[in-house]
């Protein structure tokens, strides 16, 4: 989660939320790592997750990450839920959970949807005040500019 928190705090740089994603191999070896660039790129699945997902099967060279682990400093979104279980990751780690648009147990949990073929170990609340503050502190300073 500490990888996830350094990338990051990256994102406010180009104005986008600090969200910040690794994934990591079955044995440990960081595959890909990512963060937000929705405002940096115009790219509305810019998200961390999303961009980290691409650097993993870029570099492995196939778009199934089975047995891969994700971890993310927020509760993945619908969208990004949707692509952590087409990739088949096996495990997702994150911080802080997402009260408005959370889909891995808050608002919906898609990764664990019994109608779906690929469900996902989620490992929550990880380091989540940590998190949760980086975010706060960005929206804090956001409404006063």
């Amino acid at each position: 989660m500490e990888q996830c928190l350094q990338l990051a705090a990256r994102a406010p740089l180009s104005g986008d939320v600090p969200v910040g994603a690794v994934v990591l191999s079955p044995t440990g070896e960081v595959l890909g790592e990512g963060f937000n660039t929705r405002e940096r790129d115009d790219d509305p699945a810019g998200h961390a997750e999303m961009n980290a997902l691409g650097a993993a099967a870029a570099q492995l060279g196939s778009w199934r990450l089975d047995g891969c682990v994700l971890a993310v400093t927020l509760e993945p979104c619908p969208m990004c839920a949707g692509a952590i279980s087409q990739t088949r990751i096996g495990q997702l780690i994150f911080g802080a959970w997402d009260e408005k648009a959370g889909a891995a147990g808050s608002v919906f949990d898609v990764l664990r949807e019994p109608r779906l073929n690929h469900w996902v170990e989620v490992h929550a609340g990880v380091r989540a005040e940590e998190c949760a503050a980086v975010l706060r502190e960005f929206f804090e300073q956001f409404r006063r500019s």
